[in-house]
């Protein structure tokens, strides 16, 4: 029996084409899915620029429609595109992409209808477990229970004006001053919808690689990496912008780089988005990942919100959300969600509050400027250390902390260690043998000291 569990992650499907990802896996994965989902009426279907996307997602939707389920497909798009199309055509879905990954990869990312995630605890293991069965030569279920043993139909949907539409409709545009602004597609799906979203008088946009291709040419897309902004910080100088934005892969992470081309900590951007959300919905909750700045929780709390704290990863803080009915969710990865948009994450909407923030100040403020208020503190970036005995090492760490004078500990997600004048988490890969540090203190001795201190234990073993 194939095993599959090498490329189903926590939250999505990826690996290696075609050792790893090929045809005939996307089309028992979609047979799987579609009986797991218990044979759903239709699935709507998108894939991004890669070159096996359109023939992965084909054999994926022949799967689909082998079990009686229709499929309508939406073509290019990016991820929080194709969940737009989950919530709006009220239908499960299923996204063909790697993200940020290199060129020889390809994945998928599941959703049930209203783009509520599909992860190893919500059906993303059966899915597995069913088509490892079906790749062994199993039948699994052959038709619907009600016995129509009827292929499903395949037919073709273009959304891609309703989703600008439906974006712009959650943060308006009209009226912001004119702005010139830099955005970097990294060859990404925001080469696609960039065009369509940010069609809006007083805006301009000075487009780099916004030609879709899959094999990167240019850069890897994955702005989390300082080198892979270079090209967009330079010609964000160059051409006197006010801003600059960088998307990954499939666009549903958004990056920010100021007048000066430097960098916005994505923390600082989660507080200004959700001092904004709280201005429209006073009073409400906004959820936070546990290695976000405290900046946020302070923020969230001085305009009357409650903030509430969650583990590391989209499923926690969409789960959080849904139970908590939180209007906004930031993660240090620049992941953004919003609960009218059927709390799922979108670059674009971040992207969108970011220019309208900026596009609503006086002539002559610059980013930089309104960005200044929610960075109030030095922290470390993320740190990975090569380690076997993950636990082990976790427990030295809590050892050296435990006794320190006004330090709070918690396990809410791998090991915090919280003082007044500082913070770190230290949390293990579920995938490597790496443990992930962040810090995080008043001024940049006190993070310095702290971070070291962490390391050299960390080192030491």
């Amino acid at each position: 029996m194939q095993d599959l569990s090498t490329i189903v992650k926590a939250y999505d499907i990826r690996g290696v084409v075609p050792d790893q990802l090929n045809e005939d896996v996307a089309r028992a994965i979609g047979a799987a899915f579609a009986e797991v989902l218990e044979f759903p009426e239709s699935v709507v279907v998108g894939h991004d620029m890669r070159p096996s996307s359109v023939p992965l997602s084909t054999a994926f939707a022949d799967g689909v429609t082998s079990r009686g389920a229709n499929v309508v497909v939406i073509g290019l798009a990016s991820t929080d595109q194709l969940y737009y199309a989950s919530g709006f055509l009220d239908m499960p879905g299923a996204m063909f992409t790697a993200s940020h990954n290199p060129a020889q990869y390809n994945g998928i990312k599941l959703c049930r209808t209203g783009a509520a995630p599909v992860g190893q605890d919500t059906g993303l293991a059966q899915i597995r477990e069913l088509a490892e069965e079906l790749l062994a030569g199993g039948a699994g279920s052959a038709a619907r229970p009600d016995g129509d043993a009827a292929r499903g139909v395949v037919e073709h949907q273009d959304v891609l004006a309703g989703y600008a539409t439906h974006l712009r409709s959650l943060v308006p545009l009209e009226g912001i001053r004119a702005l010139t602004v830099v955005v970097d597609a990294g060859n990404g799906m925001a080469g696609h919808t960039v065009p369509a979203v940010l069609d809006v008088p007083g805006l301009t946009v000075v487009p780099m690689y916004f030609e879709l291709d899959g094999t990167f040419p240019n850069h890897e897309a994955n702005p989390i990496e300082p080198e892979n902004l270079r090209d967009l910080q330079a010609a964000v100088l160059d051409h006197g912008a006010d801003l600059g934005l960088a998307f990954d892969g499939d666009a549903d992470r958004c990056f920010v780089v100021d007048e000066r081309g430097a960098a916005v900590n994505p923390s600082s951007l989660t507080a200004l988005i959700a001092a904004r959300e709280l201005e429209r919905a006073p009073g409400q909750r906004v959820v936070y990942n546990l290695i976000t700045s405290r900046a946020v929780p302070e923020i969230v709390r001085e305009h009357g919100g409650e903030p509430i704290r969650t583990r590391v990863g989209h499923s926690f803080i969409k789960q959080t959300m849904a139970e908590t009915g939180a209007v906004f969710g930031g993660e240090h990865s620049a992941h953004y969600y919003f609960r009218d948009f059927w709390r799922a994450d979108s670059g674009m909407l971040a992207a969108l509050h970011t220019l309208a923030a900026l596009g609503g100040t006086p002539v002559g403020t610059t980013l930089s400027e309104l960005i200044a208020p929610y960075e109030r503190y030095v922290s470390s970036g993320e740190i990975n250390s090569t380690v076997t005995d993950q636990a082990g090492v976790i427990a030295a760490v809590e050892e050296a902390f435990a006794g320190r004078e006004g330090v709070r500990i918690d396990h809410l997600d791998g090991l915090s260690v919280e003082h007044q004048d500082w913070w770190f988490n230290l949390r293990p890969s579920n995938t490597e043998p790496l443990l992930r540090l962040n810090a995080e203190a008043v001024d940049a001795p006190t993070m310095e000291q702290i971070r070291d201190d962490v390391l050299g234990i960390i080192r030491a073993s």
